[in-house]
């Protein structure tokens, strides 16, 4: 079966990042700090320092957007580069969800295209996998990509795309 590739955003066409935004630990006392900026190579570049100070140690960047429909499609599709560091690609069926779906990726330094199939995407709040069904694969409303590994770091992710299939 052929598969469809929809895609949810591609930097190598969109020149501007105004649809994704930051959210640090900040917003929890911490000191991280991640910034995201477009190059003009065709890429979206989260970058910044991890900071375990005061009880930090997370920076995430986020692209919410109107329901999208899953039906379909069975995996998520991203092209990366990255610091070999580990970082985890998050989505929500509702960007007022307090849960996400998640799983960790390598971020290799030379480009890579990832696959992620829905039913590896696990539910979890804070860190903590829930008792809850893997990501249904009906609706998204926010992909997201967070580096935490526990360690003061710097960091710097480049996404091509993210797409499905």
């Amino acid at each position: 079966m052929i598969q469809h590739r929809t895609f949810i955003f591609d930097f190598e066409t969109v020149t501007e990042a105004t649809a994704w935004s930051v959210v640090d630990d900040a917003v929890m006392g911490g000191r991280s700090k991640g910034r995201f900026s477009v190059e003009k190579e065709g890429s979206g570049v989260f970058k910044g320092k991890v900071s375990t100070e005061n009880n930090g140690g997370f920076s995430l960047v986020r692209y919410r957007f109107g329901t999208k429909s899953m039906i379909g499609h069975r995996k998520f599709v991203v092209k990366i580069k990255g610091d070999g560091k580990q970082y985890r690609f998050r989505v929500k069926t509702n960007d007022t969800d307090q849960h996400t779906y998640s799983i960790a990726l390598k971020a290799l330094s030379e480009w890579t295209t990832l696959e992620i199939p829905f039913n590896q995407l696990r539910p979890t709040y804070r860190g903590k996998t829930l008792d809850m069904p893997e990501y249904p694969g009906e609706r998204l409303q926010e992909v997201a990509f967070l580096i935490g590994n526990g360690i003061a770091e710097n960091f710097r992710l480049e996404i091509a795309w993210v797409a499905v299939e």
